[in-house]
């Protein structure tokens, strides 16, 4: 079996067990079986090289990859490519999420809401503890979860799978902490496509 093939036919398994593990109620337990599926696809460094998906250019701090999405856009698994220096404000997905580490260190900051979102466009959280995401690791991340990223020391390249595709997240919320308020947070940067 050739390179190619053995990648394909991983992300089709990981792609099956996340399936079995997401049918009904999403919980943390279900996260973690899917995580360690993700986190055996990203020990395979040879498979997420910068021959195939290269790192961003210039003053770009960010590049995404899209590896796999079913037709109706779920089960979407992206590659990050980041810069130090880039920042993620706080934000949550409205599906669930898995980031498992090919390569590089990021850290995850984690919060929890602290108003009642009773108020709309208005917001107060609090840091609730910080996860360094490097090779071997990971994070997986409920739909509700809130999370801010930063890449400080070294460039990375991560797996991303979400429930559901980033595009598709208009609902997402991005929190800036020191105005108290939220907003519907935008995609980011474009989606480029990417061989699996």
């Amino acid at each position: 079996m050739n390179n190619a093939t053995e990648k394909q036919q991983a992300i089709s398994e990981f792609i099956d067990q996340a399936k079995q593990q997401t049918a009904g109620d999403v919980t943390r337990q279900n996260l973690d079986v899917v995580l360690e599926g993700l986190k055996s696809i990203a020990a395979h460094r040879e498979w997420w090289d910068a021959a195939q998906y290269p790192a961003p250019e210039g003053d770009e701090l960010q590049a995404r990859y899209l590896i796999h999405e079913e037709p109706d856009s779920t089960y979407a698994l992206y590659l990050n490519v980041m810069k130090p220096g880039k920042k993620i404000v706080p934000h949550n997905h409205t599906t669930w999420a898995c980031i498992a580490a090919v390569e590089g260190t990021e850290s995850n900051y984690l919060y929890e809401r602290t108003d009642d979102g009773s108020e709309p466009g208005r917001a107060s959280l609090r840091e609730t503890g910080m996860k360094r995401v490097g090779p071997g690791a990971g994070i997986a991340l409920l739909a509700d979860d809130i999370h801010a990223v930063r890449i400080e020391d070294d460039s990375i390249r991560h797996l991303h799978m979400y429930g559901l595709a980033l595009e598709k997240l208009d609902r997402r919320m991005a929190f800036d902490m020191e105005a108290g308020t939220c907003k519907v947070m935008p995609v980011g940067v474009k989606t480029r496509r990417g061989d699996a």
